[in-house]
C-alpha cells in the first residue's frame, strides 16, 4: 500500500448505495476516497428492497454478502397471482439460486446501508454537505459545498440519485424524468398469520386492472409491501391519506393484503410517483463521471436499482487501477470513459427492459390481461428462469 500523501484519490457524492459500494471498491484497490451526503443523518430510510443473485455476487466482493444475509431473508418463495388469488405462475427458487450461484435475498434498505457502511475506513462519509458545483482542470477536480468547504480529487463521481446534482451540471437538462404512468404505496408491516409462513422466505405478487401488490419478507419478522396504481402524475397522498387510500384500492383482494396494509403504522407508509430517464448517451466528461440512480435511473419492476449500482462500483473500480498510486494521472478521463464503454449497455438495456414490464404488469384492460395471464401460465416455470439468463446470471 502506498503511503496516504501519495494515494489516488476519489470525491464522491452521495452516500447511498452507488456511493458506498463505489468507496469500498476503490479503498480495497488503495485509493483515498471521501464521500459526501447532502443530508444531516446516515440514519437508513426507505423500505425493503430485493438483491437478486448478480446483487449478492456484487456483495460477495465487496466483503458484504454474509452480514446481508444474516440481515435479510432469503427468497424461497416467488409466486404471481390474479388479484383474486388464483396463480398465474411459482418461479423455483432453489433451481434459480444453483443456477445462477447465489440465493436471491430480500433486506431493508437501512440494513444493506449499515452493511456497506460497514465496510468502510473510519471517517469516510462526511454529512451535511450540499454540493454547490464542481470544477476540474488537467491535473485534477474540486467539488464546492453550500457550506463553502471544498475537496479535490482525481476524480468525481456522481453516485447523488434521480435528481443528481452533478448530472445536472455536466448535461443540463437533457433526459428529463419520464413518468412511468404509475404511483407507489410502500409500507413494513410487523405481522403474523400462521397461513402465511412470508418470515421463511419470499412472497409474492398479485396483479389486477392498473394496479398489483407485492408482499415480500425482509427478515426480522418484517413484512415489505408495496402497491402500484395507474394514476396520473403528481397524485402521491398526504401522509394521513395513504393507508385509508391503500385499503379502499385493494379492498377484496387475495388474502392476507388487506390485513397487511391495516397492520402497518400509518406514518410510516410512503407515497410517491415513479420515474425513469431516457439514457443518456454517455455519462463521463474528463475527470467526473456518474454512477448508479444518477447514471441511468431505471423503473423498480425488474429488481434491479441497487444492483446495477453496485456493477457500476465494480466496474468503476477495475478501471481506475492502473491508476492507483499516481495521483493526478491524465490517465484518468480514458479509464473513466472504459468504465462508460463498459457499462453503459447493459444498464440501457434494463432500463429499456424495466419499462417495457412495467407496462406489461400494469395493463388495465381486460383483454390484454387474458392474453398476459393466459401466456403466464402456459410458460413453464424453468423457461421463466432462463428468461433471467441475461440479467441475474451476469458476474459482475
Amino acid at each position: 500500500m502506498v503511503s496516504a500523501s501519495s494515494r489516488p484519490r476519489a470525491v464522491i457524492i452521495g452516500a447511498g448505495i452507488g456511493g458506498l459500494s463505489a468507496a469500498i471498491a476503490l479503498q480495497t484497490t488503495g485509493w483515498e476516497v471521501s464521500v459526501y451526503e447532502r443530508t444531516r443523518s446516515l440514519s437508513g430510510i426507505g423500505t425493503g428492497i430485493v438483491l437478486a443473485a448478480n446483487a449478492m455476487k456484487a456483495l460477495r466482493q465487496l466483503g458484504a454478502d454474509e452480514q446481508v444475509s444474516r440481515l435479510g431473508a432469503p427468497v424461497r418463495q416467488a409466486d404471481i397471482y390474479t388479484s383474486d388469488g388464483r396463480r398465474l405462475v411459482s418461479l423455483p427458487t432453489d433451481e434459480q439460486a444453483r443456477r445462477y450461484g447465489a440465493q436471491s435475498y430480500l433486506i431493508h434498505r437501512a440494513d444493506l446501508h449499515s452493511a456497506l457502511l460497514g465496510r468502510l475506513e473510519p471517517g469516510t462519509v462526511r454529512t451535511d454537505k450540499k454540493l454547490r458545483r464542481w470544477e476540474q482542470n488537467e491535473r485534477s477536480v474540486k467539488a464546492v459545498f453550500e457550506d463553502g468547504t471544498t475537496a479535490e480529487g482525481d476524480v468525481l463521481i456522481g453516485a447523488d440519485g434521480l435528481h443528481s446534482a452533478v448530472r445536472a451540471q455536466l448535461f443540463g437538462g437533457s433526459a428529463p424524468l419520464r413518468y412511468a404512468g404509475y404511483t407507489a404505496l410502500r409500507g413494513i408491516a410487523h405481522w403474523h398469520d400462521e397461513r402465511f409462513p412470508f418470515e421463511q422466505g419470499g412472497g409474492f405478487e398479485a396483479w389486477g386492472p392498473g394496479k398489483r401488490f407485492g408482499v415480500s419478507a425482509i427478515g426480522q419478522g418484517r413484512i415489505f409491501w408495496f402497491a402500484a396504481v395507474n394514476a396520473p402524475q403528481g397524485q402521491e397522498l398526504p401522509p394521513a391519506e395513504r393507508k385509508a387510500a391503500a385499503l379502499r384500492r385493494f379492498r377484496g383482494w387475495m388474502e392476507p393484503i388487506e390485513a397487511l396494509i391495516a397492520t402497518t403504522d400509518e406514518g410510516s407508509i410512503l407515497s410517491h410517483d415513479i420515474f425513469d430517464r431516457r439514457p443518456l448517451a454517455g455519462w463521463s466528461r474528463g475527470r467526473v463521471t456518474l454512477l448508479g440512480d444518477a447514471a441511468h435511473p431505471m423503473l423498480p419492476n425488474l429488481g434491479q436499482g441497487g444492483a446495477q449500482a453496485m456493477e457500476d462500483a465494480l466496474a468503476l473500480a477495475r478501471s481506475l487501477r492502473q491508476m492507483c498510486g499516481t495521483p493526478g494521472t491524465p490517465d484518468a478521463a480514458a479509464a473513466l470513459q472504459q468504465y462508460e464503454r463498459e457499462r453503459f449497455g447493459r444498464t440501457a438495456l434494463v432500463v429499456r427492459r424495466s419499462r417495457t414490464m412495467g407496462r406489461m404488469v400494469q395493463f388495465a384492460h381486460p383483454a390484454a390481461i387474458a392474453v398476459r395471464n393466459r401466456l403466464l401460465r402456459l410458460l413453464p416455470a424453468r423457461m421463466q428462469i432462463r428468461r433471467l439468463d441475461w440479467l441475474v446470471g451476469y458476474e459482475p
